[in-house]
């Protein structure tokens, strides 16, 4: 069963959906003690940085998921979900994140190193490019995803950064480390290739099971 976090910021009916779509079992919830059982968790996440981490703050939700994945289990962040993974973010004053995954939020400058402007955000369409090998990529191909974002992820470790995209700057599209997982773009709304990828980490959480 999947727990999909519900602090206010999350885009659950798309979500839901498409794990209705994919025939994974699914509840939404902000209680910990509903969402530590769970066998994998969603973290979505639509608007500001700031916001989202005072709301999981205030709702006692941050230390839940980190001791959630000292248990072992998958965790999946979407869109800004995927942001709070990470160390901080500039957006609206530095905000200090979940800490599970190395790296800085910042905002695409809009402008290129010789002066062209470009349009932020960041939206549509966008090819991946596959970095490293990964459950989360099983059986996936290179292909198109779709992208809503006006930060991007800044990382030291490329060894977190499962694939990419270029928008003017190298942009982590899915990353990963141990039962941690994130995609930048939104997978439900990303056609065939999105839900593949949504799938192989139902598959992740199946695998993790007991008695299957």
């Amino acid at each position: 069963m999947i727990g999909i976090i519900d602090y206010g910021m999350g885009n659950l009916f798309s979500v839901s959906k498409a794990l209705e779509r994919l025939g994974a079992p699914y509840f939404i919830s902000d209680k910990r003690e509903e969402l530590l059982k769970a066998d994998g968790l969603i973290l979505p996440g639509v608007g500001s940085f700031k916001d989202a981490m005072e709301l999981l703050n205030r709702l006692e939700l941050t230390n839940m998921i980190k001791d959630y994945v000292e248990l072992g289990k998958p965790l999946l962040g979407i869109c800004l979900g995927m942001q709070l993974l990470f160390d901080e973010s500039e957006e609206n004053g530095l905000t200090k994140g979940l800490q599970l995954l190395p790296g800085s939020v910042k905002r695409f400058p809009g402008v290129t190193a010789e002066g062209t402007q470009y349009k932020v955000p960041h939206m549509g369409w966008n090819s991946l490019r596959l970095v490293q090998s990964s459950p989360i990529l099983q059986s996936i191909e290179e292909g198109y995803v779709y992208f809503v974002h006006s930060y991007y992820v800044e990382t030291g470790d490329q060894e977190v950064v499962i694939a990419e995209c270029s928008y003017d700057v190298k942009v982590p599209a899915v990353v990963g480390r141990g039962n941690v997982f994130g995609m930048q773009f939104h997978p439900e709304k990303s056609g065939a290739l999105g839900m593949k990828l949504l799938g192989n980490f139902t598959e992740i959480v199946r695998e993790g099971m007991t008695g299957i």
